[in-house]
């Protein structure tokens, strides 16, 4: 990975057209050819950024990235404060909890309680920026990505949709659609998904454990 910090501005040219005027910023080039540009604040997500695959020419006063769309990432360099490269190696993936993960492999175990239908293909399915947790087939045969989280979030809507990306580069899958699925899907992240033309789903861990429901009740 190389970080830079500089003091830039950045322009993207592609659906739209976007400027950021000059400030000190961090530029991260990862080894998968992620590129991302971010401010001292606004938590995880950068300013702007471009998603691999891409093409990343570089000198002493800009970055240039350009995406198999055409669309284009020019980062200037007006001062570089600090410029190093590291080696990362690789990266055991992120632990989920254990209630995540467990869910995980009930609904791997029960496709049907997701949508009526449903098969599963395989768990855990790979792809260049991390696997998918399930990717299955519906009812008239059409591949679904299931992204499963303990809690749903907006992120959480995210990630799928770059997973989705990801799996239309294969021509072998056809259209691949998703489906977000949690114990609580959060306002905000059903709205997000919508937009996305993602499903949502709601699913109750006890009843997929196999946990009768009680009525039973202290007061």
């Amino acid at each position: 990975m190389r970080i830079v910090i500089a003091r830039c501005s950045v322009d993207y040219a592609g659906r739209l057209a976007a400027h950021l005027p000059e400030a000190v910023r961090m530029i991260m080039v990862k080894a998968d050819g992620c590129v991302a540009v971010h401010a001292d604040g606004g938590a995880y997500k950068p300013l702007n950024w471009m998603n691999a695959p891409n093409t990343l020419v570089a000198d002493a006063e800009r970055l240039v990235v350009t995406n198999p769309k055409g669309e284009q990432l020019t980062i200037t360099l007006h001062e570089v404060l600090a410029d190093t490269s590291h080696q990362l190696g690789d990266d055991p993936g992120l632990q989920k909890d254990g209630v995540e993960s467990h869910l995980q492999e009930l609904l791997a175990a029960a496709p049907h309680a997701i949508e009526a239908g449903m098969t599963l293909v395989r768990r855990e399915y790979p792809t260049a920026i991390g696997p998918v947790d399930l990717v299955c087939r519906d009812a008239d045969g059409k591949v679904v990505a299931v992204e499963v989280k303990r809690c749903g979030e907006i992120d959480g809507v995210e990630q799928l949709g770059r997973y989705i990306e990801r799996l239309h580069l294969d021509s072998t899958l056809g259209t691949v659609r998703g489906v977000f699925v949690a114990q609580v899907v959060r306002p905000q992240a059903r709205v997000l998904a919508e937009s996305r033309g993602f499903r949502w789903v709601e699913v109750d861990y006890d009843e997929l454990r196999g946990l009768a429901p009680t009525d039973l009740r202290l007061f």
